[in-house]
């Protein structure tokens, strides 16, 4: 496993966070949704972290996000709720490529996801 990646998720999640708050103008529905969560789940694997339920505000959805190798194996995957959270395809990041996909249409849409 490659703990520098691992070291360095929370700055991209922050990045992610910060480009969908300035580039995203969108109405946020006041209903309030329930999101599975998982911190940390690496493929073939159970949830090992933060494994739970949580509660999106009106400024959250939940958030389903995909961490694969080139040749397109999963590596890691992680759920929650997020602000400003912005549906994201294929970027690359290192070796990798991360996809996030958000939604507020049902409760544990990320399940589905």
């Amino acid at each position: 496993m490659d703990k520098s990646i691992l070291l360095e998720l929370p700055i991209l999640l922050c990045c992610f966070r910060a480009l969908s708050g300035s580039l995203l103008q969108r109405n946020v529905a006041t209903v309030i949704v329930q999101c599975r969560m998982c911190h940390l789940q690496f493929s073939g694997e159970k949830c090992s972290r933060g494994r739970g339920i949580c509660t999106a505000t009106t400024e959250e959805s939940c958030v389903f996000g995909r961490i694969s190798k080139r040749d397109g194996t999963p590596f890691l995957i992680f759920m929650g709720c997020q602000k400003n959270c912005a549906d994201v395809k294929g970027i690359r990041w290192s070796v990798y490529f991360v996809n996030f996909k958000c939604c507020r249409d049902y409760d544990l849409c990320n399940e589905d996801l």
